[in-house]
């Protein structure tokens, strides 16, 4: 049998690459039916996504390759963004992580063949979460994707908004020798710094052998990006900062900045699929996947921070002038560092016991490891105007335009006239602070599974009887570093260049009032310098360790039958689920807290690391089911429900207190996990009329409602952190003694916390789980072909609601739901006499990013309205050789958020365009 299913898997080449293993015996059955036909390019790749979608129990959208080594985009998140229901996060203009009816990436399961993948990250701002990144996998690898937005029970758990199972291709896929490559030269317009043109390469080779005894894939890609970003905006808008003319709420500007990043990325992909078939009952598949993906990134900024200053606002309370005299300017720098290596081992079985029952054996060990180097991700510099006496000689402010770019104000005559040199003269730049921060983090799953299908060989409505049993072992360590310091040091031999920022920014307004230069160093030598006198120090790390283990069972039956004489098909199924949790943070305890500087109240640890430990457990039953009704031939009406959970993110675990922010004054921050946390549970209702009206076109319009249980949300509590006596901490800050604040190297006695000084109270954030929620959506999907000419259309929309809307007249809200926001595509598509071309427009509505700014916990950061052209267009020089060019963001759209108000800029960033020439070729 299992040679019998080769022939026919070859012989429709990519449209069956992306069926699901999850479904493999009703669909093997169908493909005995279907002629032989071999189906390539845009047209059939949606045709194949479109009879997916037809003949799925549930809500199923798929993608399909066009043809070998060949995927409808250049990056994974971007095809997904053209599902009905999906959307994306950018980051330097590449898809990353994905958005499904209104769910974040936290809500959504990316699995790949069936297996739930690791996720890394290590900026230290993000968290330790499980959203899987696409950016690290290269297209090509792919042959296929399914979306499965409605729950089953033979599908592992973690996605309320929707499992993605990414397909990767097989030997036993294609017949004997095949052969695919492609070579692009890829270009970002943004780029001012690296290489013009950077390389992206791309090889498959499948072959069989011993009379298809054994097949042997091997397929590799390497990618080099280089581009620049740039930034307008502030770290955050603050509550109550400064003085304003108004009574009530207002709020001014942390800060403002501009900000020139270079990007420097490198990605490696490679798979090696072994397949062995001794007889025709058993195929055997060992497959190893691995991923590289290194960044580097060289940012400067030149800002200025507001203290206190003096503010005009509107009726909001939003400021709309803005001055702070007697203050200095800020020019920063940052070197990023990101790598990240991925590994999975997989081993999977099938075995026909007889001709009515199957049993699969599939197991496999999967890794995700950033920053293997175990270099931090983040090294941060600052550099600033001198003080004359403790006094700032720049005057600093802004003048607020609405939704426009601010005009930036400074003054610098007064110290013209103390030293004889402007704010951008050398002689007038001093070092100000450090910072080194990041995650290393090794994720590791093991996960193993033993699943059964039974046919029903006699007559009757039920057919098909799916059992199984799962062990995931999820485990997590993190190595956190935050090192924060003020300096006072010289800066002779740090190579410091001003650069005119000219144009910058054209398209996002008037900029002829921003910063007139940007400050060109490097923030890795300005580490080096301050080592070399010795004021440099690192922070021991926290170490922080998560173990969840899942048992899970499920049963699930198929039946076909008709009422009415309208065929019925009906999937009904449970899933059990066990889940143990533990979270361990190692971490050397706080002795003191030591005033360093008129900012900075410097955390004092001691040598002796130590354990906390806290667990959690939970026990879930998941039920579904799936009714399907062909009214007539065209004409299908489909109903499901089911029951869905999701995971806590991995740090929202870590059961260590972590002291974020300590001023003097205040404020004071600290944070901490619960490896308690339940996880979230979606009650789901899914209801869809289609028309299959034509070979590949229908129309189709659906209806979803969830109910979401145990939503986690962000608590604060004020209490005291203990030292490694079990006294609470003390804030030397207040009535410092003679000789305070002291910025030395090693700290002065006199400067840390005594007895009789007073005791800070905390706000500690910590997750907990709080509301139930409620969202519903309609999804309006319409797929065209013109006939034979050539011509098709695609345009669909989703719109999504709920009552975890954030209501920016509240502060005390605490729930909220994050990436809630309506979203459309139009693509229109030429295919014939071998000449291909499709525009793409996406479009998502303005949404919640995060419930806190990056120095503000307490304040919204809203993504605005986005919407990007995509342009992409090949020719077949023959049946081997095509040519083909790609664009990206062609009209070079800006990507802008902002805070409470419309009018609290936070950010507009520009990517520029990318475009990428190249050549692929098959065999």
């Amino acid at each position: 049998m299992a040679k019998h299913i080769r022939s026919n898997l070859s012989a429709l080449s990519a449209a069956i690459l992306a069926v699901s293993s999850f479904n493999a015996t009703a669909q093997n059955n169908d493909l005995q039916m279907l002629e032989e036909v071999v189906v390539t390019g845009i047209r059939g790749s949606l045709t194949d996504a479109m009879d997916i979608k037809r003949e799925a129990s549930g809500v199923v959208e798929a993608i399909s390759a066009e043809d070998i080594g060949k995927f409808p985009d250049t990056n994974l998140a971007e095809s997904l963004q053209r599902v009905t229901g999906v959307s994306i996060d950018r980051s330097n203009n590449e898809g990353n992580q994905v958005t499904v009816r209104g769910f974040g990436p936290s809500f959504n399961l990316v699995t790949m063949n069936g297996r739930q993948m690791p996720n890394s990250n290590t900026l230290d701002s993000e968290g330790v979460n499980r959203s899987f990144n696409f950016k690290e996998i290269a297209a090509e690898s792919v042959a296929g994707v399914e979306v499965y937005k409605s729950g089953r029970a033979d599908i592992s758990s973690g996605g309320i908004g929707a499992t993605i199972n990414i397909k990767t291709a097989r030997p036993f896929d294609y017949d004997g020798f095949t052969a695919a490559g492609s070579i692009k030269g890829m270009m970002d317009l943004s780029n001012e710094e690296g290489d013009d043109v950077t390389p992206e390469v791309s090889a498959m080779v499948s072959t069989t052998f011993l009379d298809d005894m054994f097949g042997l894939l091997v397929s590799g890609s390497y990618s080099e990006r280089d581009s620049q970003s740039q930034r307008v905006g502030t770290q955050a808008w603050v509550r109550g900062l400064g003085s304003a003319d108004t009574t009530g709420n207002f709020w001014a500007p942390y800060t403002f900045d501009v900000d020139v990043a270079n990007h420097y990325r490198t990605r490696e992909n490679g798979q090696v699929v072994l397949q062995f078939a001794p007889t025709d009952s058993i195929t055997a598949t060992l497959d190893y996947v691995m991923s590289n993906y290194e960044e580097n990134i060289d940012m400067n900024r030149t800002s200025y921070w507001f203290d206190n200053p003096e503010s005009v606002t509107d009726e909001n309370g939003t400021a709309v002038q803005i001055r702070n005299p007697n203050d200095e300017l800020n020019f920063w720098a940052w070197d990023y560092h990101f790598l990240t290596e991925n590994e999975s081992v997989g081993l999977n079985v099938e075995w026909d016991v007889t001709d009515t029952l199957r049993l699969t054996f599939d197991a496999h060990d999967s890794t995700s490891h950033s920053q293997p180097d175990g270099e931090q991700s983040e090294t941060i510099a600052n550099l600033k105007n001198p003080r004359i006496d403790g006094v700032g000689l720049v005057d600093i402010g802004a003048d607020l335009n609405g939704t426009d770019l601010p005009t930036i104000i400074y003054d610098d005559s007064d110290l013209v006239a103390e030293t004889g040199n402007g704010a951008y003269d050398p002689s007038n730049i001093v070092t100000d602070l450090f910072q080194k921060r990041g995650n290393e983090i090794e994720n590791n799953i093991k996960q193993y599974k033993v699943a059964g299908e039974w046919d029903n060989a006699n007559d009757g409505a039920l057919r098909t009887i799916h059992f199984g049993v799962e062990n995931t072992e999820y485990n997590v360590d993190a190595y956190r570093t935050f090192t924060f310091g003020f300096v006072d040091a010289d800066i002779s031999g740090l190579d410091l260049t001003f650069d005119e920022l000219g144009d910058f920014g054209s398209d996002l307004g008037d900029t002829s009032g921003l910063f007139p230069y940007l400050a060109n160093y490097s923030a890795a030598d300005f580490i080096d310098i301050i080592d070399e006198q010795g004021a440099f120090f690192v922070n021991p790390p926290t170490v922080n360790r998560v173990n969840e283990e899942t048992f899970a069972a499920y049963l699930a039956f198929d039946f076909e039958t008709e009422f009415n004489d309208l065929p019925i098909t009906i999937n009904a199924g449970v899933r059990y689920e066990d889940t143990e949790t533990e979270g361990t943070s190692v971490q050397n305890g706080i002795v003191s807290l030591n005033y360093r500087n008129t900012e900075e109240l410097q955390v004092i640890y001691d040598n002796n690391p130590s354990d906390q430990t806290l667990e959690g457990e939970y026990t879930r039953f998941l039920p579904n089911l799936d009714i399907k009704v062909d009214l007539t031939d065209d004409w299908v009406v489909r109903g499901s429900y089911s029951k869905t959970l999701s995971r806590p993110d991995i740090s929202a675990m870590f059961p260590a207190t972590q002291i974020s922010v300590a001023r003097p004054n205040g404020p004071f921050n600290a944070t901490q996990g619960n490896p308690g946390l339940l996880p979230y549970e979606s009650e789901n209702l899914d209801l869809s009329v289609e028309w299959y009206y034509a070979e590949g076109s229908y129309a189709s319009v659906g209806y979803f409602k969830k109910f979401v249980d145990n939503f986690i949300g962000s608590t604060v509590e004020q209490r005291e952190i203990l030292d490694v006596n079990g006294e609470p901490l003390r804030d030397p800050s207040v009535n410092a003694r003679p000789g305070c604040p002291d910025g030395s190297a090693t700290p002065n006695s006199a400067c840390l916390s005594q007895p009789g000084d007073p005791v800070v109270t905390w706000d500690v954030g910590t997750p907990g789980n709080l509301e139930n929620t409620e969202v519903d959506g309609w999804e309006l999907n319409l797929q065209h072909m013109f006939g034979e000419s050539g011509f098709g259309a695609i345009a669909n929309a989703t719109f999504v609601d709920g009552d975890v809307e954030y209501d920016i007249t509240s502060f005390e809200q605490t729930l909220a739901l994050t990436g809630l926001s309506d979203s459309a595509n139009l693509i229109g598509f030429y295919e014939k006499d071998g000449f291909q071309i499709r525009l793409a427009y996406n479009w998502r509505d303005d949404f919640l990013l995060s419930t806190g700014q990056p120095q503000n916990f307490n304040e919204p950061t809203f993504t605005e309205a986005y919407g990007q052209w995509d342009l992409n267009a090949s020719y077949d020089i023959n049946d081997y050789v095509s040519v083909f060019v790609e664009g990206l963001n062609i009209t070079d759209e800006t990507i802008r958020q902002h805070g409470r108000y419309a009018e609290q800029l936070l950010s507009a960033e520009q990517y520029g365009s990318r475009y990428t020439l190249g050549v692929r070729a098959k065999f």
